[in-house]
């Protein structure tokens, strides 16, 4: 059977297929249990496996695939890796890998299947003392490739891991300077093993720029990006010795001037929005390691750039960004396009809100991590479909509409939401149809309402299936 039957054959959407082709099973049998099960999970999005399964005889199988211990995380995603770097070769220019964590919590009696992450303290007893109760969880640290757009074009690496492997490290910490303690042997070890994976899998370093918050301000993450001839842009939160040794980056960033202002809208907690202007500052300092590894790992060059707000604001806090890059910044304009990569970072939260609010993720009741990472590894997949379609409709909208539809889904919006039908020449028409789409699950689409978000694209996929469900059995039953 060639690719082309076999994709015609697989269950689900073809678009499905092709992120789930590649991975590579022993046993040809589990590879079409995944294309079953990861079709069932998008077909019912937000509900539970027994929801998705719809019978006894799927679910258990689903159960079985899941804790199956030639099951993992890379083989599941390692088509959807695959289509990522197709994506990325498709494309021109710089592309940006952002870096986060995110913690999915669980509500279990016994912690111990999935891994204790910390305690929560909330409320008093009728003693006075503060009651307390332990959560347990998974980490993920997740590498997502997107354009300078925005539009995201897929995971490049991840991580999952619990607390219990890094249990010794907080006592080992409390006897040494925690700056000696082996990065090998931290969790931020996280940060060097998904850069150093996601550069390798795009196969273009330089193309790359990995961007990530203060909690990648490790000076090891510096050197790496340094061997690997990749490119990185970080928000800083340490204080490092620059010079020879006799100051900090701070002392030398105090005495350079303001080279110019950049003007970005803010909105408080509260809704409304203000003007803040931001001095700039920017200057490349020889950068020392922490004295404790300074025979380890060698001194670096690197372009310090700050970003401050001129005034106190009311009622919010004051803006401050300090970025690190290995990139040259020699003018306004090389600044303020810095500002608006690292402001990109902000997409990779919206990424795990849809895995958490969209795919559910902590609603599910499945007992042991093994299972659970699997899990997480197939909505890794159905989140990142979600979120490219939200994108689309602001970065690529006069895209074919066969890019994100079936002719079907096409036809089915038409008669569902009223606007412009579906013409002959479909190359502006995918905004009109991710509008419609969005129209299903409550989008206004009003003159002045922003782009559709990835909550009413959600909603207006799960209603679409149902309709083309409906559609389709009506066509068996009637006929056309």
């Amino acid at each position: 059977m060639d690719a082309e039957q076999h994709r015609a054959k697989a269950p689900g959407p073809a678009w499905l297929h092709d992120e789930l082709d590649g991975h590579h099973f022993f046993d040809a049998r589990l590879a079409r249990r995944l294309e079953e099960l990861a079709a069932q999970l998008w077909e019912h999005r937000g509900h539970s496996i027994p929801m998705a399964c719809q019978d006894w005889a799927n679910t258990k199988a689903a159960y079985r695939f899941l804790s199956n211990e030639r099951v993992h995380e890379d083989l599941i995603l390692e088509g959807h890796f695959h289509a990522t770097r197709e994506r990325f070769n498709a494309t021109t220019g710089p592309i940006l890998i952002l870096h986060d964590t995110t913690m999915f919590s669980f509500q279990r009696d016994n912690q111990e299947p999935i891994g204790i992450t910390n305690k929560v303290y909330g409320g008093k007893d009728k003693n006075g003392r503060h009651k307390s109760r332990t959560q347990c969880g998974i980490q993920m640290h997740s590498s997502l490739a997107v354009t300078l757009e925005g539009l995201p074009l897929g995971l490049a690496a991840i991580k999952f891991w619990s607390r219990k492997e890094f249990k010794g490290c907080t006592a080992l910490k409390r006897k040494i300077n925690p700056t000696r303690v082996p990065i090998e042997t931290k969790e931020s070890f996280r940060w060097l093993d998904n850069l150093r994976r996601s550069t390798a899998l795009l196969g273009n370093a330089d193309r790359c720029v990995h961007v990530a918050d203060r909690e990648s301000d490790i000076y090891e993450l510096f050197c790496l990006a340094q061997t690997l001839n990749t490119h990185f842009l970080f928000r800083t939160c340490v204080d490092r010795l620059a010079g020879e040794g006799d100051h900090t980056v701070d002392d030398e960033m105090n005495e350079v001037r303001v080279r110019g202002l950049h003007r970005v809208e803010v909105c408080n907690r509260h809704g409304n929005v203000s003007t803040a202007a931001l001095e700039l500052r920017f200057k490349r300092i020889h950068l020392l390691p922490p004295i404790g590894k300074q025979a380890k790992y060698p001194e670096l060059n690197l372009t310090v750039l700050h970003a401050t707000e001129r005034d106190k604001p009311i009622g919010r806090e004051r803006i401050e960004w300090k970025l690190v890059t290995d990139l040259p910044v020699t003018s306004r304009t090389q600044a303020v396009e810095k500002l608006q990569w690292y402001a990109t970072r902000w997409k990779i939260e919206t990424f795990h809100k849809i895995m958490k609010s969209g795919c559910k993720v902590e609603q599910s009741k499945l007992r042991t991590s093994e299972r659970l990472v699997n899990l997480i590894a197939l909505y890794c997949i159905l989140g990142w479909r979600i979120f490219w379609m939200t994108m689309l409709q602001r970065t690529v909208s006069t895209a074919p509409a066969t890019l994100a539809f079936t002719t079907q889904e096409l036809t089915l919006l038409d008669r569902l939401v009223q606007g412009p039908e579906m013409r002959t020449d479909t190359s502006v028409d995918l905004s009109i149809y991710l509008c419609k789409l969005a129209c299903l699950g409550g989008y206004l689409a009003r003159t002045h309402d922003p782009p559709p978000g990835n909550i009413v694209i959600w909603r207006g996929l799960s209603r679409l299936h149902e309709i083309e469900l409906g559609y389709e059995l009506a066509l068996e039953i009637v006929g056309n």
